[in-house]
């Protein structure tokens, strides 16, 4: 049964990737464009499989935009935070001292940080946009990476052939690229597919309160802000959009509490 899940989640997820990098080819209408004869169509209704939004905007077609654009959104953001944070943590572990303690300091500061606040903070001051809710998630974000890359830096810095390398030669930067980083690669990436769940929910909620990916882009969380008005008359307009969120979110925790599973039963206490 855990593999049947296992399996359903996975071509669930393959599934949602592919609708974001080829959907947009195959819909027929433009996500953008409405027409007020239109609006607010309910599912079923010939050429709008999923109805229509009060612009009159096909759902089918937004949604698999929405995709695209949530998608997007995630492989910016961990390829930023993953960036920085495996960054910080490898150097914090492998050095340690003082760095350690200045670094980790910084780590629990971005802890800290509201994210929800912060977006708000910045979409007041900037407006809402694409690079904004980058910038916000990713300054939250890094701060997982760097402690689990410190952690595992921390352990496998001890090991003998690390100890080897440092006596044949080898300089601080040859050992964290050959032995430090590519055996701690298999943990951050679990922390990674973890996080992708993560991502998804936290730019849905920013863009439900308009601090998110701008209109008339579709995002889903904006999406569902835009059919509360109509839930009673038009309840498609918000439920699809959020059954997307629910079964991407599910689907990647289920993946990544499997590839925890088998890369590292030991990871699931430090990635919840």
């Amino acid at each position: 049964m855990q593999r049947f899940t296992f399996r359903a989640a996975l071509v669930l997820l393959v599934f949602f990737v592919l609708t974001a990098l080829v959907g947009p080819y195959l819909i027929e209408h433009d996500p953008l464009k409405g027409s007020l004869r239109a609006r607010l169509d309910p599912p079923g209704t010939p050429g709008h499989p999923l109805g229509t939004d009060r612009l009159g905007r096909d759902m089918l077609a937004r949604i698999v935009e929405g995709a695209r654009i949530s998608l997007t959104v995630c492989a910016v953001v961990i390829a930023i935070a993953g960036s920085i944070g495996t960054a910080v943590g490898t150097l914090s572990g492998y050095v340690g001292g003082w760095l350690d303690r200045v670094l980790m300091r910084l780590v629990d500061l971005a802890l800290s940080l509201p994210v929800i606040l912060l977006a708000l903070l910045i979409g007041a001051v900037s407006g809402p946009s694409f690079g904004n809710i980058v910038l916000v998630i990713s300054l939250v974000l890094w701060s997982q990476y760097a402690r689990m890359a410190r952690g595992e830096t921390l352990r496998v810095k001890t090991e003998d052939y690390v100890d080897l390398a440092r006596t044949s030669g080898l300089t601080h930067v040859q050992i964290i690229a050959r032995h430090i980083l590519p055996n701690i690669a298999p943990a951050l990436i679990v922390v990674a597919t973890l996080q992708v769940g993560v991502v998804i929910v936290l730019e849905s909620s920013l863009s439900f309160l308009g601090v998110g990916v701008p209109p008339p882009n579709p995002s889903w969380g904006s999406m569902v802000a835009e059919g509360r008005s109509y839930v009673v008359t038009a309840w498609w307009v918000s439920l699809f959009p959020g059954i997307a969120i629910l079964l991407v979110v599910m689907a990647v925790n289920i993946v990544g509490d499997a590839l925890t599973d088998r890369i590292n039963p030991g990871l699931r206490g430090r990635t919840a």
